[in-house]
């Protein structure tokens, strides 16, 4: 909803680990490969002219490598994955307000080593039973000189990816801290191909179209969003962060030729980026690698980095889908029901959940005024404004009730500028109407005061038993193991664009799922049924219309994660619609995930298992293509698939499609005809 608002006004003990595979050090005369050396406790000190590889850490399939590297200036790191150098010499400084870089003339003490392997289970996310198994290397640094500050470089080694995080512990003479900026870098090897958002500034709602290009032509200085994707040529590493709480949001920048991260600045602080007290501790810096695309979607790097769930009773917690009226103009196809902010208007779309098995409704505005009490234009709050008070003519006990007498929850639109002030009262009033959950929009930063802001919402909104969906709002960093009362996050340019705009597109569509959906959980107001032929679209607010197929549609339902389906569409849209009866089984949150085919920007294969059934869903490009799907990933048996795919007139109706249903056995290769900007969906039930 926020680009409305755009529209009108143009608007982050010592132990000794046995490491059972040889490790790998830099190799001058071919800098981008590691030979490898012998067996070691994982602790090494070998020198290379004036550089010295003092620490390393391997992951517990041998195939990445973290080397620490101390030269006369400092220290830094490099990567390597399969014996290939991704990342070299790549500084790892804090730059403080008061007392300066922290980084030079340090010592480095005795690294501490352990490994883990463990299982946690997640209430809401694309699998539900965890393994985190990684390595860890500990490294206290500390200052030779006053003001004699110790910060510890924790690394955390996965199978697919490398993570590291800095803790400040307490100290003496060291209580608190303002961070300038943190400096870490990611010196590239090589050119790869890099898919990136690039923002203008760090006032952002981190929604607009991505771009592809080599490293080399990036230009300097330019903000780069989180995840960014960089191709070395078939080895595949995405740049994010895990864990943000308490600190500044990071991007980067490329700045002399090397990637920097870049946090976002407190406001009107100036210039420093984070304050705290001691103990304190940055999110992680994560890599995903693979040579595989599909391990970087498969990964649970990012919860497995963030604490365990913080909610002791979680029954309450009941992610589905949910209508969202404002997308599709509060249509009401009953002539009988005077259109508004309404019990009749709300019982009409109650009404279409209950016969249909959505799980909720939310209610929203009306006529571009939200549904409480506000003397503001635009959706922003006024002089005046309440969320416990709703617009005349709007019952919201009413409303409520009658929801629950049909089975489905209400939930609700908020900005969260109007919710903040009263955030406590506001909540028990929902809790006391019976409201489940809600929108929280316009946020638009991720400073370290807005992530605090997002963290406590989450966290008073758990004691009242609501969930959050995030819009405006940064990408997600796994937080939702810790709170799974977090359903979903926008932070991304999505359909809702459609009401006002020609932007996107089944090519948009595809780098958002190599960059944003890396991520975590994508909120993109899914739904749209009503597709037309690229010269037919129209930017309309009533109705609006989608480019790419039904199939597509329905694809990205499963290829997307979210906890909170939405079904932006009006009820007259779906109902006796074909492929309407797939999205009324397909589930939000998933026993397992598995990603079939990929290929960047192009096209993509999700698999996902809820119980012992599996849906598979394929999205391609502006290309049309043919993809073949194996079913090998299937236990032993028979299956029942329902098999949802392009119709070859598609073309000039985009929403036809066909549906057939065969029995099928892992054995199987299925061959999938993909329109351009097309999809298939495939349900598999056993037999």
């Amino acid at each position: 909803m926020r680009k409305v608002l755009r529209k009108i006004f143009i608007a982050i003990s010592t132990v000794f680990l046995l490491v059972p595979h040889a490790l790998a050090h830099f190799s001058a005369e071919n800098p981008e490969v590691c030979p490898q050396s012998n067996r070691l406790f994982g602790v090494q000190t070998t020198t290379s002219g004036s550089e010295s590889i003092i620490r390393k850490l391997i992951s517990p399939n041998g195939q990445i490598t973290f080397s620490i590297v101390r030269d006369s200036l400092s220290l830094s790191y490099s990567v390597s994955y399969k014996s290939r150098i991704l990342i070299r010499k790549s500084r790892l400084m804090l730059d403080f307000q008061d007392n300066g870089l922290f980084g030079k003339d340090i010592d480095v003490a005795k690294p501490v080593f352990r490994k883990v392997d463990e299982s946690y289970n997640l209430i809401v996310g694309k699998n539900k039973k965890i393994r985190n198994q990684y390595t860890e290397m500990t490294v206290q640094m500390a200052e030779q000189m006053a003001p004699y500050r110790h910060i510890n470089l924790v690394v955390r080694a996965f199978n697919d990816g490398i993570a590291f995080s800095y803790d400040f512990p307490k100290q003496q003479n060291w209580k608190s801290f303002s961070l300038k900026e943190e400096n870490s870098s990611f010196n590239l090897t090589g050119n790869p191909e890099v898919l990136t958002l690039f923002r203008a500034g760090f006032t952002t709602s981190h929604e607009g179209l991505y771009t592809s290009l080599p490293y080399d032509a990036i230009h300097p200085d330019t903000l780069m969003d989180l995840p960014a994707l960089f191709d070395f040529k078939g080895t595949y590493m995405a740049i994010t962060e895990a864990a943000l709480s308490d600190f500044a949001g990071m991007y980067l920048i490329k700045h002399n030729g090397v990637l920097c991260s870049k946090l976002s600045p407190l406001p009107g602080g100036n210039g420093v980026r984070v304050t705290g007290d001691l103990p304190h501790k940055s999110p992680w810096r994560v890599m995903l690698i693979s040579d595989r695309l599909g391990d970087l979607f498969e990964s649970n790097i990012l919860t497995n980095l963030n604490e365990p769930c913080k909610i002791k009773e979680v029954s309450w917690i009941k992610p589905g889908k949910t209508t969202f009226p404002w997308w599709n103009g509060t249509v009401v196809s009953d002539t009988t029901i005077v259109p508004g902010n309404n019990f009749e208007t709300n019982k009409y779309y109650i009404d279409f959940c209950a016969r249909n098995g959505l799980e909720y409704h939310s209610v929203v505005e009306q006529g571009g005024h939200e549904w409480y009490m506000n003397n503001g234009t635009g959706y922003q709050p006024g002089t005046e404004f309440d969320v416990t008070r709703p617009v005349e003519g709007l019952d919201m006990q009413k409303v409520c009730d009658y929801a629950k007498s049909k089975g489905v929850m209400i939930r609700v639109w908020v900005h969260w500028a109007a919710l903040y002030p009263k955030l406590e009262e506001a909540f028990i009033q929902f809790q006391k109407w019976g409201i489940r959950g809600l929108m929280v929009d316009f946020m638009d930063r991720d400073d370290q005061q807005m992530v605090n802001i997002q963290t406590e919402i989450l966290q008073r909104a758990a004691v009242h038993h609501l969930h959050i969906q995030f819009h405006g709002a940064y990408k997600p960093t796994g937080l939702h193991r810790t709170y799974p009362n977090e359903f979903t996050r926008e932070g991304t340019l999505n359909y809702e664009v459609n009401k006002w705009e020609k932007k996107i597109t089944p090519d948009h569509d595809l780098n958002v799922i190599f960059t944003r959906l890396l991520a975590g959980a994508t909120d993109y107001h899914l739904g749209g049924f009503r597709a037309v032929p690229d010269d037919q679209f129209i930017a309309r607010n009533i109705k609006p219309v989608m480019l790419g197929t039904r199939c597509h549609m329905l694809a990205m339902y499963v290829v997307l994660e979210s906890y909170l389906g939405m079904v932006c569409d009006s009820p007259d849209a779906y109902e006796n619609q074909p492929g309407f009866e797939f999205l009324k089984r397909i589930p939000t949150i998933w026993d397992e995930t598995k990603v079939l085919n990929a290929e960047v920007s192009k096209y993509i294969t999700f698999a996902r298992r809820k119980n012992s059934d599996w849906y598979i869903g394929t999205v391609t490009n502006h290309e049309p293509r043919v993809v073949t799907v194996s079913l090998a990933f299937l236990k032993a048996g028979s299956y029942l698939a329902e098999i949802y795919t392009d119709s070859p007139d598609c073309k000039s109706n985009p929403n036809l499609l066909i549906k057939e249903i065969k029995t099928v056995t892992p054995n199987d290769k299925l061959n999938l005809r993909l329109a351009a900007g097309g999809g298939e969906v495939i349900y598999l039930h056993q037999k």
